[in-house]
């Protein structure tokens, strides 16, 4: 019999990615664990690739904790700008970090671009251990278009310029049981949470 995955390190320290990571893990019964409420400091991200980025991640966290650990490495790319912010788009505007700053920094790089098109991305990557020679990757995207003034409250990152013309809504207005279904990050989980409660993974085991 394998054994089961019953408790697991997130490697984020973002509130509203740890929101919606526990929301779509809860029907598996697993524990999730923050990296910070176990003393575990954020890892380099110096990778130019989000996959890279959540490789590092993950495997930082499994070491220190000697728990499986999943990571997500997801940003927003805007063809205009032949994909930026990618990777540094939670840094797009520099230390300390900030949605409002990044947010104001884009719509003023795409002022005057008729090309609007954009999509965010994301990698999760779960670990059994931290030395796992087969971490399992998951990869979706979300397609949308930038616009240049904020609409709606919720959401986090660049959700409130993230338009999506066939709900003619931004990703701030939708409700998190919404977003779930529909955005890059809910829809790789999903893929992630179908493979574990089907048993299509190898034996996941703590290091």
């Amino acid at each position: 019999m394998q054994p089961s995955l019953n408790k697991i390190v997130i490697a984020s320290n973002n509130a509203g990615k740890l929101a919606e990571i526990r929301k779509l893990l809860a029907p598996l019964g697993i524990e999730v664990m923050t990296q910070s409420s176990l003393g575990v400091t954020e890892a380099e991200e110096p990778h130019m690739t989000f996959v890279e980025n959540a490789l590092t991640k993950a495997r930082h966290a499994s070491l220190a904790t000697g728990l499986p650990a999943l990571a997500d490495d997801s940003g927003i790319c805007v063809s205009a700008l032949r994909g930026d912010p990618g990777v540094f788009s939670a840094r797009y505007a520099g230390e300390p970090r900030s949605d409002e700053r990044n947010n104001r920094k884009l719509a003023e790089a795409l002022h005057g671009q008729s090309d609007r098109r954009a999509y965010y991305c994301c990698v999760i990557v779960l670990l059994r251990h931290g030395r796992d020679p087969q971490p399992i990757i998951i990869e979706d995207t979300w397609h949308g278009e930038i616009i240049a003034e904020p609409i709606g409250q919720g959401g986090f990152g660049y959700d409130p310029h993230f338009f999506l013309p066939e709900l003619d809504k931004t990703a701030a207005e939708l409700s998190i049981e919404e977003k779930n279904r529909i955005s890059h990050r809910g829809k790789a989980l999903a893929r992630l949470v179908r493979m574990l409660s089907e048993n299509k993974t190898a034996p996941i085991v703590s290091a």
